[in-house]
């Protein structure tokens, strides 16, 4: 899925689905959010004792520089500190591993075992395009190519350029890892996928796609093997 003129989209990315394009491909920032947002965020960094400080922060979301792409810092100003990596409790019977996206809340969750979890936040999809259910990791990939919809390239000629696949790279919209979200050996056309962009964490912009921060979906890759049970909540 990616986002449309603030609309997100579905499609495939070398099999898998459209999470958004980066700054840099069709410069969605400017017509997503508004300095309004920015400012709500800047004023909530400030707020939160029961989080991850501003400190803490710029070294968990610092730059990533032995990747195949080196990945810059992110500007944790622009991030609400609820969606900070964290452990919390998080009662479950689910097996230690599963990954639990609770899109009403934007965060995911992987369950740690005795009654804890790592709690991420996310962006997820917007009005309509939200999907819930269980799935499985069915693959999972690193720098993956990203290949833009006949139905998104209608609307958005610019795009077209990439009909034949975009290689993986900082402007690829699936960034650094994706995991491929199946059902019965289907492709659901769903992912996690990560993001550099901090504005659109807590915000629903996908077509049912979840992202997270580049740093967290490299730590949450690095721990999730293929044939992963995935829970996707009601919104």
């Amino acid at each position: 899925m990616i986002m449309d003129r603030g609309i997100a989209d579905a499609g495939s990315m070398d099999e898998g689905a459209l999470p958004g394009l980066r700054s840099r491909l069709l410069n969605r920032r400017a017509f997503l959010f508004g300095s309004a947002a920015g400012l709500a965020a800047l004023g909530l960094a400030g707020c939160a004792s029961d989080y991850m400080s501003l400190a803490e922060a710029e070294k968990v979301y610092g730059p990533v520089p032995d990747e195949k792409f080196p990945i810059p810092a992110v500007d944790v100003s622009k991030v609400n500190p609820k969606y900070f990596r964290k452990t919390v409790r998080y009662d479950s019977d689910e097996a230690p591993g599963t990954i639990i996206v609770d899109p009403g809340k934007y965060y995911v969750y992987r369950i740690e075992g005795e009654g804890n979890a790592t709690r991420y936040g996310a962006n997820v999809g917007r009005d309509g395009f939200r999907w819930s259910g269980e799935a499985y990791v069915g693959r999972k990939a690193e720098w993956p190519t990203w290949t833009p919809p006949k139905e998104m390239i209608a609307r958005q000629p610019e795009a077209g350029k990439y009909a034949r696949g975009m290689p993986g790279g900082l402007d690829n919209p699936l960034g650094a890892r994706v995991l491929y979200l199946y059902q019965n050996g289907v492709y659901t056309l769903y992912t996690i996928y990560s993001t550099s962009d901090p504005e659109t964490i807590g915000n629903g912009i996908t077509s049912g796609c979840t992202g997270l921060l580049s740093q967290d979906m490299i730590d949450l890759y690095s721990r999730t093997p293929v044939k992963t049970k995935v829970i996707v909540l009601p919104a």
